[in-house]
């Protein structure tokens, strides 16, 4: 069957599921006949010599139906827990599972099906996808997941990224689990955020960010004050006192746009114990230096290669706000007020297993210059190799801070080499 026998019996089956009404989802059976009888009548008109026959009329009926229903050929990949991302470039779509193997999708699939069940997807929202918004992101899936998509002519074909993550709640103790913290380090990381610690997750690309975000803002007391501004949302840490906000896109004329820079300047007025930047990627940044400057604890994600490259690319972010402020400024801002980086590392195994890990925890020490100056208090000498406390200690400010948490008698020393501490 070739592709432009299956498009004209697509495009007459979706005329026809309109003009009758039909609902996919809650009339099966109708939607069945009326797929079965597109194909019949294709077939019909093809031995009369009006097209190509079908060699296999069963399996266009198959391949039809799943189409036109819910989520098309992708919907057996959402309805698989153990996938994290499915890729869509034209007529192909691949997707990589938890363990970090690549596959694709053996049923085949075009360009138009894939676009038609991004803007299915995108119905649910307020974000669109055509000519005038040739670039989208958004929470689709009910929150599950995020999509990003560019279509042309801003690329050569169709291009989408469905990124799902759990809605689980992670925690610091499920990280040691899983073998990205120590049972030292999460203890040092959970006192840290009672006691207001400034900090900054960074890495590359899928490791784990997000989720490590999650299990620092879990770790803080319930009666802070949280508020979380996110270009799109992806976290779900229950919150008792504090709330979520979600930038807004530009309306067809231009007008009501919200950006991510005007939800942190919005979160300041609101007394925030601590302001969560899901990601930050420009101008945002500038607003955080009025945040640590109001007293506000931070925590936020940022792409880089390590933690010390998190804090150049974060004054670089702030500098994109274009406010005419020496990087200088910016510089002793951040370096006076963020309390620790913590950088995750994505690592390929040989048999092709993602391994994710917490490579460093670095504190920020006071400096005699125009530049930051920290020390590792946790790192891995390579990726696969042990998490170990460096015998360095917190600059004074934060350990003082998180020593007045310790029962009496219990050093943060003895935090770091791995005493366990309830609440």
């Amino acid at each position: 069957m070739t592709v432009d026998a299956y498009e004209e019996i697509r495009r007459r089956t979706l005329d026809r599921i309109d003009s009758a009404g039909i609902d996919p989802e809650a009339d099966p059976d109708g939607l069945q006949r009326l797929v079965a009888g597109a194909v019949q009548e294709y077939q019909q008109h093809a031995h009369l010599g009006e097209g190509r026959s079908l060699a296999d009329p069963a399996a266009t009926v198959d391949r039809l139906l799943r189409s036109v229903s819910a989520y098309g050929h992708l919907s057996g990949l959402l309805n698989r827990g153990d996938i994290e991302e499915i890729f869509i470039e034209g007529d192909r779509v691949t997707y990589l599972e938890a363990n970090g193997r690549l596959g694709a999708l053996d049923t085949p699939t075009t360009e138009l099906e894939n676009r038609q069940v991004l803007e299915r997807m995108l119905a649910a929202t307020d974000r669109r996808l055509d000519a005038s918004t040739p670039i989208v992101q958004a929470r689709i899936l009910e929150g599950g997941a995020r999509l990003t998509a560019i279509i042309p002519p801003v690329s050569d074909h169709v291009s989408a990224t469905i990124r799902r993550y759990a809605l689980r709640r992670q925690s610091l103790d499920s990280l040691v689990d899983l073998g990205s913290l120590t049972p030292a380090a999460a203890g040092f990381l959970a006192l840290a955020m009672r006691a207001s610690a400034s900090t900054i997750v960074s890495g590359p690309p899928g490791a784990g960010k997000t989720s490590f975000l999650s299990a620092l803002m879990a770790a803080v007391p319930a009666d802070h004050c949280i508020r979380s501004g996110e270009e799109v949302r992806e976290l779900h840490v229950p919150i008792l006192h504090g709330a979520y906000y979600e930038a807004r896109p530009p309306s067809l004329d231009g007008s009501g746009e919200i950006s991510l820079r005007d939800l942190v300047k919005m979160i300041l007025a609101m007394r925030p114990d601590l302001i969560v930047v899901g990601e930050v990627r420009g101008a945002e940044a500038f607003e955080l230096t009025r945040a640590v400057n109001a007293g506000c604890g931070m925590a936020a994600t940022i792409h880089a290669n390590s933690a010390v490259d998190a804090l150049k690319a974060l004054v670089n972010a702030a500098l994109m706000a274009g406010e005419n402020v020496p990087d200088r400024v910016v510089r002793n801002i951040f370096a006076s007020s963020i309390d620790l980086v913590v950088h995750l590392g994505r690592d390929v195994d040989r048999d092709g297993t993602v391994r994710r890990e917490t490579m460093e925890i670095r504190s920020l020490v006071p400096s005699l210059h125009d530049d930051f100056s920290s020390q590792p208090l946790f790192e891995r000498a390579a990726p696969g190799s042990a998490l170990s406390w460096t015998g360095a200690m917190p600059p004074e400010h934060l350990s003082h801070r998180v020593e007045r948490l310790l029962p009496r008698g219990t050093t943060l020393a003895e935090i770091l080499q791995g005493r366990e501490v309830s609440f």
